[in-house]
């Protein structure tokens, strides 16, 4: 029985598919690419790092390398802790409403008082309440207590021109601020930039912003002994900072095995 199990009937083979050969179209014909010399034109790559950039571009990048190399002293890292977005704007708005008057303006008001002098009336003019600037009118502002609020820019260059302010406000204890944008500045008064402006009156309605803002501005500014400690800088390169920890590591093992010695 078991063997004729073992030599039972074979089955048939399943017959060969027939293999489909796929028609080529002459119009479309397979051309690969040679990228020899001579050859196809090379595919695009980003080549940002290859780039030589223009002598300004690669001496404003070595500059913001070694700025954050360099040690750099409280008077000078000050400019770095600027007010948020929030503040900035809150500011602005109020600089705003004091806007001083254009040339045009200026131009028209002056014409108009000589023409009613002219005809013998009375011109009776109040004095306008307007956003003060210039370094050194807002320094005389500051030294006689005129000023109420200072607004400096963060990015005066040289920054010489502006690093004393700041110290002169404390003394004088006037409210100041340090904002991010010269440029910002400068729209207040119709100019490019400005390095600081100054306000040394606003309207009733106004006076309860300026005094919130004098109030915030005094504890962040004037009577924050951080800012007047804190040194910035002294940030390395990635390769360096891998170095120092490898350097740290070692020792704290090396620390670790003296401590185990002695124990023993």
């Amino acid at each position: 029985m078991g063997k004729a199990a073992k030599g039972g009937k074979k089955l048939p083979s399943a017959p060969l598919a027939a293999k489909k050969s796929a028609k080529k179209n002459p119009l479309f014909e397979k051309a690969p690419r040679n990228f020899r010399l001579g050859g196809d034109i090379q595919p695009k790559r980003d080549l940002t790092r290859f780039v030589k950039w223009p002598k300004y571009v690669r001496l404003q990048r070595m500059k913001r390398v070694m700025l954050m190399r360099l040690k750099v002293p409280p008077a000078i890292n000050q400019f770095s802790m600027a007010i948020d977005k929030n503040q900035a704007s809150n500011v602005l708005r109020l600089m705003k409403k004091y806007m001083p008057e254009t040339r045009e303006a200026k131009k028209a008001r002056l014409v108009e008082m000589a023409q009613h002098k002219k005809d013998g009336q009375e011109t009776k003019s109040k004095k306008p309440q307007v956003v003060k600037y210039g370094l050194n009118h807002v320094t005389t502002l500051v030294e006689n207590k005129l000023a109420k609020l200072v607004v400096i820019a963060h990015d005066v260059d040289p920054i010489e021109l502006v690093c004393w302010l700041p110290a002169l406000c404390r003394k004088k204890d006037v409210p100041y601020c340090i904002i991010k944008g010269k440029s910002r500045l400068g729209q207040l008064v119709h100019k490019k930039a400005v390095s600081c402006v100054a306000l040394t009156s606003v309207s009733k309605e106004d006076q309860k912003d300026l005094e919130t803002l004098s109030a915030n501005f005094k504890a962040q500014f004037n009577d924050n002994a951080e800012v007047r400690r804190r040194w910035g800088g002294g940030i390395m390169g990635i390769k360096s900072q891998h170095v120092t920890q490898r350097r740290e590591k070692a020792i704290q093992i090396e620390q670790a095995k003296k401590l185990g010695l002695q124990i023993a």
